[in-house]
């Protein structure tokens, strides 16, 4: 069953890419709020939480985050990575650049060695602010399922008409290889239509992306939560790793998790 994140800090988790993770959500808690409307969201459809649609405050934030940390700290138990995820696309926030700033301090104040980083869908990143507090950040955790608009919008659900690969590719340039490339991998059906972004079509095309991109590292994944489409099939973690291969083939480390 899809949930939401109820709370401003969360965790932290065990993560199957990060480690030991506090997360930050700075979207609504008794919402969704999301430039995209994925297929597999362990948040649910975005059309399912249509309540308040109101950011968490900048001063709440760094206070709740502080007060977590210290408590973390003092217990011997510190994050390995403080983690911007949470019920939608945290680079949505008015206040994201300042908030970035606030986490950071923090972090080099109460646990210097803990990593900030963000999972974004990279819808924002045309934004001068957003793309200098991602450029800030540890791990700059960018979203790419496929090199198709197509296939894009068939597990994206990308809320926005003016949406295209091209354009978040270009913009993706632009961070110079200072990023993560993250990938979901899965295939299967939803509201009757087939998706598979699996097939040799769209891997060779996704790895000419990924050359072109050139970021410090990929990570590709496939299912491992509830989903809102319940027809979707998860990717074997052989399969996974025979793409990582090839990602590895052009000088790139790659993940698979």
């Amino acid at each position: 069953m899809t949930a939401l994140f109820h709370d401003i800090i969360f965790g932290p988790v065990r993560s199957r890419r990060l480690g030991l993770s506090l997360g930050v959500n700075l979207l609504p808690t008794e919402s969704k709020l999301c430039s995209f409307d994925c297929i597999y969201c362990e948040c649910g459809w975005n059309a399912e939480h249509p309540g308040l649609r109101q950011f968490n405050a900048r001063d709440d934030v760094r206070k709740q985050l502080e007060a977590t940390l210290r408590r973390m700290v003092a217990d011997a138990t510190p994050p390995d990575v403080i983690t911007f995820a949470g019920n939608g696309e945290p680079t949505l926030h008015p206040e994201f650049e300042a908030v970035i700033g606030d986490t950071i301090a923090l972090r080099d104040a109460l646990c210097p060695a803990a990593k900030v980083s963000v999972l974004s869908n990279a819808t924002q990143i045309h934004r001068d602010d957003v793309r200098r507090a991602l450029l800030r950040v540890d791990n700059n955790i960018l979203k790419l399922d496929s090199a198709f608009d197509e296939t894009v919008r068939r597990m994206n659900n990308p809320q926005s008409a003016e949406y295209s690969v091209h354009r978040i590719v270009e913009q993706m340039k632009r961070f110079e290889g200072r990023m993560i490339l993250q990938t979901m991998f899965l295939r299967g059906t939803c509201n009757g239509m087939p998706v598979d972004n699996t097939t040799e079509e769209e891997i060779a095309a996704w790895l000419r992306i990924v050359a072109a991109i050139r970021p410090r590292q990929v990570m590709v994944y496939s299912l491992d939560r509830d989903t809102p489409c319940k027809t979707l099939e998860k990717v074997p973690r052989e399969e996974l790793q025979a793409i990582a291969t090839r990602v590895e083939a052009l000088g790139i480390p790659c993940s698979a998790v």
